[in-house]
């Protein structure tokens, strides 16, 4: 089973966020595969079905951003999830344009508190993870300002193409393995 886990904060002050763009892919995954994603478990919203022919296990960390990795690593023991092969992370990039895709294996958090949280929870940094542009912040912000800011109506319309991209990512993910996904996805 895959445990595809989408990176967010909860509350509706936060809907629509940047930061909130793994909360965004989770959902589309979920409408596509008619997953509900309303369980309550390890301190996250969880759902478990199929997605392209794979059984799933559909996360939303209820930890804030910075502590993620308390929630996913009390639920990797719990369905004891394999995180080198079957977790896979979706976290907004704010180093990458908007609606630009990343697909990893490994690798540092590149300055992703929840990333980070994870990687400390894990005690490693060996999982899958897709990263979602939201372009990088203006020289005036202030990044927690940026990164918690809503888009604009034409960043929106790219966003709303980069989720599909990045559910059809975690499908080639599930299928073919990370390098597939990297060779057809990063930019």
């Amino acid at each position: 089973m895959y445990m595809i886990v989408g990176l967010g904060n909860p509350g509706r002050e936060y809907g629509n966020t940047r930061h909130n763009i793994g909360f965004e892919v989770i959902d589309a995954i979920a409408d596509k595969a008619g997953i509900a994603v309303k369980g309550k478990e390890c301190r996250a919203l969880t759902g478990r079905g199929v997605f392209e022919g794979n059984r799933v296990l559909l996360v939303k960390p209820q930890t804030y951003m910075n502590l993620s990795g308390e929630s996913v690593r009390a639920l990797i023991d719990y369905y004891k999830i394999d995180p080198k092969q079957e977790l896979i992370v979706i976290s907004d990039d704010i180093s990458l344009a908007v609606g630009k895709l990343r697909i990893r294996k490994k690798g540092s958090a590149g300055g992703h508190n929840g990333l980070k949280n994870i990687i400390l929870h894990l005690g490693h940094d060996e999982f899958q993870r897709v990263r979602v542009g939201v372009g990088e912040k203006p020289a005036q912000f202030d990044l927690a300002d940026y990164v918690l800011g809503h888009f604009d109506k034409e960043e929106r319309t790219v966003m709303d193409e980069s989720v599909e991209k990045a559910m059809q990512a975690v499908a080639v993910i599930m299928q073919d393995g990370a390098d597939q996904a990297m060779n057809r996805f990063n930019g």
